[in-house]
């Protein structure tokens, strides 16, 4: 499964050219697309579809009609309603954005990719794996693409991450250490896991070499305000190659911290997401191994272990909004019809280890074996 997916990823970029290629031969019909949701998170769907000349927005749709027509501004020619079926028998309509509750993205979702709609789904891809696994069996037998919006995936500092871990510039990869906390908003159906964590998850999956995955995980965490679910906890992959990952994510932090460790056997990189004059740095500095046969045995004791002090640097990024990025990798996997990037067995994998975490914690942070980890 995970070769499968990164061959695709792999192969991305030469489909995204070959598109362009066929482009100038004469401009594609843009996409004609609806978003369903208009609270939190569609309303920047909506602004990103809208200035995207690879998509038309025709329906914004809401149980809450008038809160729709003030997300589309009172001039705009875009369709608001609370008729779903209606936005789906539009045949105008070639995909459908998912931005509603989790619980809600199976039945949204299902219902657009039996009416033969391309979708995206905002994370996560579904409220469970088993639901999301119906969603990317739906779409594979019906060659529809289905997205998933893993927001971080598209930033400049993830895509250049991306490139140096894949690339073997920082070797093998020895440790991944994430750190997402905040005095955040403690949410009433689920735990900071559910809430912070797939962020991180989702990085994590996107950046790590087509031969490295997690194969099991362990959950520590507390609630000590009394929410009824953990409102800060610890989270430890590991992974297939011996290295663990470590994600600590928390809503009672009086700080926020945004920051991600990648640990390699050449270099260590540390991404600062709160730092805008230097979210990416590299280190040339880490821990060298000296080969045991290559000593002799009085010194082995001694040498074994030798500490590399190198240089820092901060590669250049350019400046570009992640959602718009994640908008145009959305009609490129539409158009050549491959896999996105965050397609939805990426987010498969980011429930497959939430759902191990959940159960881990019912088991005071016993380890848990992955599905996609077999």
């Amino acid at each position: 499964m995970n070769a499968v997916k990164d061959t695709a990823k792999d192969t991305a970029k030469d489909a995204v050219r070959d598109a362009a290629g066929a482009a100038t031969a004469g401009p594609a019909e843009p996409l004609g697309v609806a978003v369903v949701g208009a609270g939190y998170w569609g309303p920047n769907l909506v602004r990103n579809f809208q200035s995207s000349p690879q998509f038309r927005l025709r329906w914004l749709c809401d149980l809450n009609v008038d809160r729709a027509r003030q997300v589309l501004g009172r001039y705009s020619t875009v369709e608001a309603t609370a008729d779903y079926a209606a936005v789906l028998a539009d045949p105008a309509v070639d995909a459908v954005a998912v931005a509603t509750p989790a619980g809600t993205h199976l039945d949204v979702a299902l219902a657009a990719l039996r009416a033969g709609k391309h979708v995206l789904v905002e994370k996560p891809l579904a409220a469970t794996y088993e639901d999301g696994l119906r969603l990317v069996t739906e779409a594979e037998e019906r060659g529809l693409t289905l997205m998933c919006d893993h927001t971080y995936c598209y930033t400049p500092a993830v895509a250049r991450i991306r490139d140096m871990v894949r690339s073997g510039e920082l070797g093998d990869i020895q440790f991944v250490d994430s750190v997402r906390i905040n005095l955040g908003l403690v949410q009433k159906d689920i735990d900071v896991l559910w809430d912070l964590a797939p962020h991180d998850l989702s990085v994590l999956d996107f950046i790590l070499p087509d031969n490295v995955h997690p194969v099991a995980v362990a959950a520590h965490g507390a609630d000590p305000i009394g929410a009824g679910q953990s409102c800060v906890a610890y989270l430890t992959l590991t992974l297939n190659t011996g290295a663990i990952a470590h994600v600590h994510v928390n809503w009672l932090s009086p700080v926020k911290v945004r920051t991600t460790m990648v640990g390699g056997s050449k270099r260590t990189l540390v991404w600062d997401d709160l730092n805008p004059t230097q979210r990416v740095a590299v280190f040339d500095r880490g821990v060298d191994m000296t080969a045991p046969q290559e000593i002799g045995a009085d010194e082995r004791r001694d040498v074994l272990v030798s500490y590399r002090t190198g240089d820092m640097v901060a590669p250049a990024l350019g400046e570009k909004e992640a959602l718009r990025s994640m908008v145009e990798e959305f009609a490129a996997a539409v158009r050549t019809r491959r896999p996105a990037l965050t397609d939805g067995r990426a987010g498969l994998q980011v429930l497959d280890i939430l759902e191990a975490a959940s159960r881990s914690l019912e088991f005071r942070g016993a380890v848990v074996g992955l599905r996609t980890g077999r």
